[in-house]
């Protein structure tokens, strides 16, 4: 498909378009009421049993690998190949499917099946669209929009574990175009943006992991350059290079703990502009840096509270529950009470810091403590030893490791403007209100399963 001169072609029609009444949609953009169910061969879900899981095996996906139209096969867990033919006897995932997350608290999250690989699934609803009656990326676009979704969401059960049944979703109506010529060009051009984010998500992971592999190079393999001539001493720590230092944490730089004003007063909420991150942010979005939280606070919500303000580009760590995920606010932020936040300085740069806390999290896991959920104290995090490298070794680090990381700002900016687009465009071209008719998109040739 041309990407470009798709994208720019649909981005004049979109403004051409938003002139014109919310209600007005074009004459033979035909529509159609159907059930759910009507369109698809099949409405299923995964298995409700709990197969024994294993280190090596077929991939059992849960609601919690589905992030963002993305399906986690990297921090899944496995079961036997048995136990997979007797789960997919039910429900056989398989490419162009679509998989919706119908239980818990990620209700909602949706991912297109784009794989051949065999894996099974556990609590989380299989779509199989009929290619005679709906383009199945056409029916994903529709799953993700805020139509369906609200739809979807206003109508759940259960307040401790959200819930919509299957035969809720088989007879869920949904109003679609029936021109399949229609549906495959309005799939194509989302599909050139999600492409696009795809693309740099790949080139974000790359860069994330030559980082990485640089720091475990350094300080954890100490094959730093110039390490051949340098002599190896007894520390706290086991053997480390003779003049790095190893320090505890409450001695080599500031942590900080979080708050929550009380939900109870509207003044500490209400027209809020202070960014207030809880580990929800950081887990659904999966990145280095983050730029906006989903809820935000008041001053006075601020100042009644335990939350501190803290600077742009510390290192946030959340401390509880999902423990060890970091990542670096772009703006000045405070957090929930879910979080140790670091403070770089001088003697400790920040991506020496964030690479530190990435290269750690066993250990922070294996020091926290808690019957409900594990959570390690800043008490305890204070305690723990750091190494820290001579002065130069610290400096080149960082003056390497900047512009690679100034790169995956770059891109996940990118992408941030590329999901707003998209957004944007996706319910005016799922409802009919943009035109696509006169759009010359080049679609493949199996509407892009």
């Amino acid at each position: 498909m041309m990407v470009n001169k798709s994208l720019r072609t649909i981005g004049t029609n979109y403004r051409k378009n938003c002139m014109v009444s919310e209600d007005a949609v074009p004459i033979h953009s035909k529509m159609q009421n159907s059930a759910l169910r009507d369109v698809c061969y099949l409405v299923t879900d995964g298995t409700h049993d709990t197969p024994k899981t294993l280190k090596n095996g077929v991939p059992l996906i849960k609601a919690k690998e589905i992030v963002g139209g993305i399906i986690d096969f990297e921090n899944c867990e496995y079961i036997s190949y048995e136990d997979h033919l007797k789960v997919i006897a039910r429900s056989n995932p398989e490419k162009g499917d679509i998989l919706f997350a119908h239980i818990g608290a990620s209700l909602g999250e949706t991912a297109f099946i784009k794989t051949n690989k065999e894996f099974s699934i556990k609590n989380v609803a299989l779509f199989k669209p009929n290619p005679s009656k709906i383009d199945n990326r056409y029916l994903f676009y529709y799953v993700i929009s805020s139509k369906f979704q609200n739809e979807i969401k206003n109508c759940r059960t259960g307040s401790a574990q959200p819930f919509v049944s299957l035969d809720f979703l088989r007879n869920h109506p949904i109003k679609y175009h029936t021109n399949l010529e229609t549906q495959h060009k309005i799939a194509a051009i989302l599909s050139a943006y999600d492409d696009l984010i795809e693309n740099n998500t790949r080139r974000i992971k790359i860069l994330e992991e030559m980082v990485q592999t640089l720091y475990r190079e350094w300080f954890v393999k100490f094959r730093f350059p110039g390490h051949e001539r340098v002599k190896m001493v007894e520390s706290e720590l086991g053997m480390v290079p003779e003049g790095w230092e190893v320090n505890k944490v409450k001695e080599t730089f500031e942590i900080l703990g979080g708050g929550t004003p009380s939900k109870k007063v509207d003044e500490y909420w209400e027209n809020g502009e202070i960014v207030w991150y809880t580990p929800s942010d950081l887990t659904s979005s999966n990145t280095m840096f983050m730029e906006q939280s989903s809820n935000k606070i008041t001053e006075l919500g601020l100042k009644k509270s335990s939350a501190k303000l803290f600077p742009p580009y510390s290192i946030m760590m959340t401390s509880r529950a999902t423990l060890g995920i970091v990542a670096i606010n772009t703006t000045p932020a405070c957090t929930n009470q879910g979080f140790i936040t670091c403070l770089p300085n001088e003697r400790v740069p920040i991506y020496y810091i964030y690479y530190w806390l990435l290269e750690n999290t066993s250990t922070f896991l294996n020091m926290a403590s808690g019957a409900t959920f594990k959570e390690i104290s800043k008490t305890v995090f204070k305690t723990i030893d750091i190494i820290l490298p001579s002065q130069n070794i610290r400096d080149d680090f960082q003056r390497i490791v900047e512009p690679l990381v100034d790169k995956i700002l770059n891109l996940q900016r990118k992408n941030t403007n590329l999901r707003r687009t998209r957004n944007l465009l996706l319910p005016k071209l799922i409802s009919g209100k943009v035109d696509v008719e006169n759009i010359d998109v080049q679609m493949p040739n199996n509407g892009g399963a």
